[in-house]
């Protein structure tokens, strides 16, 4: 407990704050989660400089080096950009709109649209589906 006052009591003297957030999800559960920091930039009394990351006004641990699934306490937890699981969570509570159903017309080449004429139909033969893999002599 003495560490986390000695920790606090310096909180007052950062020379720099940057505010990042992070977003996490558990390779063990699912669980996803998000969560904003402080990063306070600090020099000690023998000049060598250190960061705290707090978080909801408490001094925690880096969430880079060992993050923990806060609902199975998982190791295993991938560290996104921030946003990832809010939007994950918006796209799994949009309603689905599923295109009407109706004939599904394949894309057509040029030289296809070119050889089959509206209305006629066209007969494949086996020189026609070889074509492709035909070696021009040079």
């Amino acid at each position: 407990m003495s560490e986390i006052a000695e920790q606090n009591g310096l909180r007052n003297g950062a020379s720099a704050v940057v505010n990042e957030s992070y977003s996490f999800a558990c390779m063990r559960c699912g669980h996803g989660w998000e969560q904003s920091y402080e990063i306070e930039h600090h020099t000690d009394a023998e000049g060598h400089e250190f960061v705290l990351y707090v978080a909801d006004g408490k001094v925690v641990p880096s969430p880079l080096s060992r993050p923990t699934c806060q609902n199975c306490d998982g190791r295993v937890v991938r560290i996104m950009r921030a946003g990832q699981v809010s939007s994950a969570r918006d796209a799994a509570h949009r309603p689905h709109r599923v295109p009407p159903a109706g004939p599904v017309q394949a894309p057509t080449t040029a030289a296809e649209a070119q050889a089959a004429a509206p209305g006629e139909h066209h007969h494949w033969h086996l020189s026609d589906l070889l074509h492709p893999f035909q070696r021009k002599a040079s």
